[in-house]
């Protein structure tokens, strides 16, 4: 009976200690962040959304991560933020101490292969995304092309500037020419978007197409718009947006055109950045309690009323989207028939 009953207060001392572990046990699966510093690695150049983005987050996040690590943010810009992905996938440890924001298009190279691509997105794990962005296509005013139409009968191709092959520059003309027959001239190289933006006032190039929340929402745009600078060509939105209400959609265009269903299909993978919005990915193999602190911390920022305020003082618009739908997102995308993917291949001459 001795026996019994100090095997059953073994069994009742040990469930006490898993199911209310000690205070040290607490306490050392939140410290982990604590005297730390996370590194926010931003695949585009300062001072446009991406940016900004990053850096409100680099202010707010390290309040709600147990053991508050400093956070810095890290330009790395290039070859449509290829760089910085890859940075972060091969080189950053696993131990939730960098992320990355790339351009939301990146995922277009590694769909076709690109040589350059060192890195698999189904791998990474994806913290959030503030926003949906989708885009809008501006010509300075002073261009011969006032609709794509205008673009289409053209004996010479407009120019417009990109970032690298994963911009959404560069998706939405290759979109145009193979569906509709628009045919535009990709200028690639430019760091970010605010040194396209300078080339358009110089006259290097005459078009870009970039983010509707980043066009309605800054400099030099507010002053353009002013000004008469700048004309609207298009937005990728499914219906024409408030700021933008006189602009066609892509859908209105490939209507009028009469383009097949299943190129509308592939089209929409092609310009599913918009649904990613500005995401932020931390490297592969990070432990998931990590991922989950990750992701917490960064829905709180876009709930705390003075992130809020200086998002809209900035107007950034919010609109988040979690990271496991994210990363479902990726799942539906690399999992479409290869007839598909082939064809997205093909409209991007890969």
């Amino acid at each position: 009976m001795k026996k019994q009953a100090l095997g059953l207060t073994l069994i009742f001392c040990l469930s006490i200690i898993f199911l209310n572990p000690s205070p040290e046990v607490g306490a050392q699966a939140d410290s982990f962040y604590k005297g730390k510093t996370i590194t926010v690695v931003i695949g585009s150049t300062a001072g446009g959304f991406y940016d900004r983005w990053a850096r409100l987050f680099a202010r707010y996040m390290g309040k709600y991560i147990p053991g508050q690590p400093e956070f810095v943010a890290q330009n790395m810009p290039g070859a449509g933020s290829v760089i910085a992905a890859n940075h972060v996938f091969n080189v950053a440890k696993p131990d939730g101490l960098t992320v990355v924001m790339p351009l939301n298009s990146i995922y277009v190279d590694q769909v076709v292969g690109r040589s350059q691509v060192h890195f698999d997105l189904r791998k990474f794990r994806w913290i959030g995304s503030p926003s949906i962005e989708p885009s809008v296509m501006y010509m300075r005013a002073d261009a011969p092309y006032k609709s794509i139409e205008d673009i289409i009968k053209a004996k010479e191709a407009p120019k417009c500037g990109g970032t690298g092959t994963a911009s959404s520059d560069f998706i939405l003309s290759r979109v145009l020419e193979d569906l509709v027959g628009a045919k535009i001239n990709s200028i690639l190289g430019y760091p970010g978007g605010s040194e396209i933006d300078l080339a358009v006032e110089k006259g290097e190039v005459i078009c870009r197409t970039h983010s509707m929340s980043a066009h309605f929402g800054r400099e030099p745009f507010d002053t353009w718009h002013k000004k008469g600078f700048d004309r609207h060509i298009m937005q990728t939105t499914r219906k024409r947006d408030a700021r933008a209400p006189d602009v066609p959609t892509i859908q209105e265009i490939f209507e009028r055109h009469k383009v097949p269903d299943n190129n509308v299909r592939v089209a929409r993978i092609l310009l599913a950045a918009g649904e990613f919005g500005r995401p932020m990915l931390v490297t592969p193999g990070t432990p998931d309690e990590r991922i989950r602190i990750l992701r917490d911390a960064y829905m709180k920022v876009l709930n705390d009323p003075k992130a809020r305020d200086e998002a809209k003082r900035s107007r950034m618009d919010i609109e988040p989207t979690s990271g496991e739908d994210l990363e479902s997102l990726v799942k539906e995308i690399f999992d479409s028939p290869q007839e598909v993917i082939e064809r997205v291949k093909k409209i991007l001459g890969k």
